[in-house]
């Protein structure tokens, strides 16, 4: 009962701050117009349907990419999906990874409804997917209660329970009344296993994390590796991955002790939002380090158009992650020196990059435990840590037979989680 009027109240509150929520699209929207297009998805309605769907929700960049194995392993078993995303940028990555499929009518992408039931109940008359699959941890009471009411089986997927939500959640909140209510859950780890069961979370399965399976676009790297040779010579290279506001200070100090010393290193800073890449800019110029943007240098291509030398490469563009990493002799994954919490450390080992990350992993919690102890991803407490990491006496880094077996030991989740899934595949499709 509790619940049930919980999620009346949700509602209701929904509904009634609907012109605050479209003002604030709106207002996102003076930076990525985006935001502004399409709004009636955000109703539940759409130009075509595609029923019988498997439904994938990520909500952003990260979990669009993440879910990327596994909805080519849906999509090669037949499957129809359907992509629900919140932010421009996972809409702009599931368009462009998936868009051959995208004009075939085998692929969605839309943007998630708003949390009332009737936004939620167009969706779903317009999809009638056989299961969902949310990735990460997004939890949003109607979502999960609308599913439940329409017989679709709704999993958390790829999933992990960090310690702080965990503490939070212990103050009594509903949060775990609604979790109860996911057909089931998907975890990283058994830690994380044994996390979700203690919330009273049901029909658990182990499967590991699906971004040790995303496929390394080889062009990206190839092109990296030239810009790298042209931009930097024999500079040893560093690049930090999605740095994040609050953090750039902490980092531009670690790089200027870097540039103080010998070999002088080349830096490659890469913020995660482009709206920050003006702001950074112009916290690097302050500094007085010698930079050029991505946009100046290399073209739509990333082929090199200028090869002047200097000591930082700002990365002003999206998608080309891959291409900053394979510059790189080590990475500095963003994130970490904010009580937000780290982001992605697999896209570096991938590229055989050793990785260093601040002290707040909550959100990283696996793999970056399991890469701390192989020792192929080093954590450091402090920014004097880090600028002495980042020295030629600091942290010597695993071998790149270290980082290949740990990347072998945690790939497979793309697998694990279709044979988790595959009994509700094969109901949907007996339902048809």
């Amino acid at each position: 009962m509790r619940l049930r009027l919980f999620l009346a109240a949700w509602s209701a509150l929904w509904t009634l701050g609907l012109p605050l929520i479209l003002g604030y699209l709106w207002w996102r929207g003076r930076k990525d117009a985006l935001y502004r297009q399409r709004i009636a998805e955000r109703f539940g309605r759409y130009d075509r349907a595609l029923p019988g769907a498997v439904w994938v929700h990520a909500v952003s960049l990260g979990e669009v990419r993440s879910a990327v194995p596994l909805i080519r392993a849906l999509m090669e078993r037949g499957e129809k999906v359907v992509i629900t995303t919140f932010t421009p940028a996972g809409r702009r990555e599931a368009d462009r990874v998936l868009a051959a499929k995208v004009s075939a009518g085998q692929v969605a992408v839309v943007w998630v409804p708003l949390e009332t039931a009737w936004a939620y109940g167009r969706f779903f008359r317009a999809f009638a997917p056989k299961l969902g699959l949310v990735m990460e941890i997004e939890i949003w009471p109607r979502m999960v209660a609308a599913s439940a009411n329409a017989g679709v089986p709704l999993f958390m997927c790829n999933a992990q329970y960090p310690e702080p939500s965990m503490a939070r959640d212990a103050r009594g909140t509903l949060r775990h009344a609604v979790m109860r209510c996911f057909a089931g859950a998907l975890v990283k780890s058994d830690l994380q296993a044994r996390r979700f069961a203690s919330v009273g979370v049901r029909n658990i399965h182990v499967t590991g994390e699906l971004r040790f399976d995303q496929p390394v676009p080889q062009a990206l790297v190839e092109a990296g590796r030239a810009a790298r040779a042209a931009l930097a010579g024999d500079r040893p290279v560093i690049t930090f991955a999605s740095a994040v506001e609050g953090e750039d200070e902490i980092y531009l100090d670690a790089i200027a002790r870097a540039l103080a010393r010998k070999p002088r290193p080349f830096i490659v800073y890469v913020p995660r939002k482009p709206e920050r890449f003006d702001e950074v800019a112009a916290l690097v110029a302050a500094r007085g380090i010698a930079m050029v943007r991505r946009s100046q240098v290399l073209g739509a291509d990333l082929t090199v158009l200028d090869a002047r030398r200097t000591d930082l490469l700002l990365g002003d563009s999206l998608g080309e992650m891959y291409a900053y990493l394979a510059m790189a002799d080590r990475a500095v994954t963003g994130g970490g020196f904010i009580p937000a919490g780290a982001h992605n450390i697999i896209e570096p080992l991938a590229l055989g990059r050793p990785v260093i990350v601040g002290p707040n992993i909550h959100t990283i919690e696996y793999p970056a435990v399991e890469a701390i102890a192989a020792g192929v991803c080093l954590r450091v407490a402090t920014a004097g840590d880090l600028a002495a990491a980042l020295g030629p006496d600091g942290w010597p880094g695993p071998t790149q037979q270290g980082i290949e077996a740990f990347l072998a030991a945690h790939s497979g989740a793309t697998e694990k989680t279709m044979t988790a899934i595959a009994p509700y595949l094969a109901h949907g499709q007996a339902g048809r």
